[in-house]
């Protein structure tokens, strides 16, 4: 028997309408329309302004400041799922509280995991996401997870820098397998910045792990929040002697002193997604686009294509 293909349908929520736009030009369609009924006290209500009954619908939301994004994408996928769509796929490409994803100290919230539960029980079929803070979070899940890998971004640009001695860092010892990965696409040495940290966003005292000297340093990261760390280990990779050295980021949740924090920096500069939209302009900070990695993940779901073709980096 033939294989089958529902009607697409893609929606936007408000958090992300940018990089929704561009996801439904790259994929050849235009975005569905959605209403959103705001009362006085902040309550909303998401309604779809058009039938959704037997569709593969596609609800396109990052939940960075989770509150009113993660709610947002709740009710949108509860609508979808009293409106008889057929199929509903949640794409995060930013996944908010994922860097909750295990409890370090007694009494804490596994915020990622509530997240999937919610997410689950509103009536997801799928979900599709990208540089998860961790990638165990995926087991969180029990329903297909599509993890899109940054790097597939990343590297062609890198590689457009034609840096003569490149060597790729990582700023914290959690993300060195990161690193280690990225640094594979260019047969590149790996170094590592240890850090201490007094508390959540704070670091007490930091040190490099590998020789800096001469080096093109390309500083891996999957978030940038405050960008302290960034801004420290840059600083003292440029004092061991580097000759330049650059970040690189999925996410740019930039909060707080950020903006400040980046351009007062060594940084030549920070390269970053539009997973999240940025507040505010910046010269250092260059914002390379999802959207044609995502409209292909959401041609091949449809299709029911592999979506591992979409990890391959000429």
């Amino acid at each position: 028997m033939p294989l089958q293909f529902n009607p697409v349908k893609l929606f936007a929520g408000t958090g992300t309408k940018e990089l929704a736009l561009k996801i439904a030009e790259s994929y050849g369609r235009p975005l569905g329309s959605v209403s959103i009924n705001r009362f006085s006290d902040g309550e909303f209500q998401p309604a779809y302004d058009e039938s959704v009954r037997g569709c593969d619908v596609f609800l396109i939301q990052s939940t960075y400041q989770p509150s009113d994004n993660l709610m947002e994408l709740l009710l949108m996928v509860d609508a979808a799922k009293r409106a008889s769509a057929h199929y509903i796929t949640a794409i995060v490409p930013y996944y908010g509280l994922a860097r909750q994803d295990r409890k370090d100290r007694p009494r804490q919230a596994i915020g990622a995991k509530l997240v999937a539960n919610l997410l689950k029980s509103a009536g997801i079929h799928r979900i599709m996401t990208m540089d998860l803070h961790a990638a165990q979070i995926q087991g969180f899940f029990d329903i297909p997870v599509d993890h899109l890998d940054g790097s597939i971004i990343f590297v062609p640009y890198i590689k457009s820098l034609k840096l003569e001695n490149l060597t790729i860092a990582s700023p914290d010892m959690g993300g060195s397998y990161r690193a280690r990965t990225f640094a594979k696409f260019f047969n590149a040495e790996v170094v590592i910045c240890d850090k201490r940290r007094k508390r959540a966003n704070e670091i007490e005292s930091m040190s490099i792990i590998g020789d800096v000297t001469g080096m093109d340093i390309v500083l891996i990261d999957d978030i940038c929040d405050t960008a302290g760390t960034l801004a420290k280990a840059a600083a003292l990779i440029m004092e061991k002697g580097a000759k330049s050295v650059r970040a690189v980021c999925t996410h740019p949740v930039l909060s707080g002193k950020a903006y400040e924090t980046v351009e007062n920096s060594v940084l030549t500069e920070l390269i970053v997604t539009d997973s999240i939209p940025l507040k505010q302009e910046s010269s250092k900070i260059r914002v390379l686009s999802t959207a044609e990695l995502f409209a292909k993940a959401i041609a091949n779901v449809n299709e029911h294509g592999s979506i591992s073709d979409l990890f391959r980096i000429d």
